[in-house]
């Protein structure tokens, strides 16, 4: 399988001059504001978004345009202001093994540079004049905070049907990647069709990603890690479970809820849960839907000319079914 580092090589030029250009996006008058967003910078994850933007704009165009950089700053700037507000409204310390923002500065001070990172992303729009891509990233910064809204307000019940349960990773996660490489495509054609495409095959894209990680939860079908359980412990209705519920009897279904509702917190419960959910094919069930998504979304780009960056978004597919983590 195609790493990372192959597939980030086709863009290694786009990706320095892009971290340059974000650094300066992010830049304020303000010291203690330069400071936060210094640590947050420092802490950077993969960069898969800014990938999937630069990967797109060169697998249809041949090369990144400027249109591109102001792209992958819009979705990096609303994606990481979206993450400071995650931790602030979880509670959470810690984001990829260091403290959180809030955790550091307090939540008035995260949801203040939260709301920076946000307008930035709307100035730099203004002042480029790059209104379509203003729009494709302001759609999916819609579209993850209804998910979220609709997560919660489904989960109190435990009623999650397969098909919210898509809903909501669409929106929750599929549409932030499917905004990734529309506006990596719009950054280089005005044509509709070609965006709309792109979207979709990010959308799918995304929907792979989230089912992947639920797998984890439970361990991998291929190769067994340890399973985490965190999902069963935050109550949250993924594939796995959902399709367990569905397809159990009714004793199997029974101590199911009745671990999710009140034992989540038991770690030999939360066990007994993992369990019930492997040996009744709910893991198996879900990586099936997670390769047809990948499958389709393969479908999308078919038609692309062949070209080195095709290939590394193809790797880029690849690698998102296949991570290990």
């Amino acid at each position: 399988m195609i790493t990372v580092k192959e597939i980030k090589a086709n863009v290694a030029d786009e990706m320095t001059l892009f971290e340059e250009k974000f650094k300066e996006s992010m830049k304020s008058d303000v010291a203690l504001l330069d400071k936060i967003t210094h640590y947050i910078i420092k802490r950077k994850g993969k960069q898969m978004r800014p990938l999937f933007v630069f990967l797109t704009a060169k697998a249809l165009n041949g090369s990144a345009k400027e249109a591109t950089y102001t792209a992958a700053s819009l979705i990096e700037l609303s994606h990481t202001a979206s993450l400071v507000h995650d931790d602030v409204v979880d509670d959470a310390n810690e984001r990829r093994g260091f403290f959180s923002v809030n955790a550091l500065w307090k939540n008035k001070i995260a949801v203040l540079v939260g709301d920076f990172l946000l307008a930035r992303g709307l100035m730099i729009s203004v002042e480029t004049n790059q209104h379509k891509l203003l729009e494709i990233v302001s759609n999916a910064v819609q579209e993850m905070a209804e998910g979220e809204l609709l997560q919660l307000e489904k989960a109190r019940k435990l009623d999650i049907t397969e098909e919210v349960y898509f809903e909501i990773i669409r929106q929750k996660t599929a549409s932030l990647i499917a905004s990734c490489c529309a506006a990596g495509a719009a950054s280089v054609s005005e044509d509709p069709e070609v965006i709309a495409k792109m979207k979709t095959f990010g959308e799918l894209v995304g929907l792979a990603f989230q089912i992947k990680d639920d797998i984890f939860d439970y361990g991998s079908s291929e190769k067994i890690g340890k399973p985490t359980g965190n999902d069963i412990r935050e109550r949250k209705m993924t594939l796995p479970l959902i399709y367990t519920l569905k397809n159990s009897d009714k004793a199997t279904r029974k101590t199911l809820i009745n671990i999710v509702k009140n034992h989540n917190e038991e770690p030999k419960k939360v066990r007994q849960a993992i369990k019930l959910v492997v040996d009744s094919g709910g893991v198996q069930y879900a990586h099936k839907k997670m390769m047809e998504l990948k499958d389709e979304a393969l479908l999308q780009i078919k038609d692309i000319e062949d070209n080195d960056a095709k290939k590394a978004l193809i790797g880029l597919v690849e690698y998102t079914v296949n991570r290990e983590k």
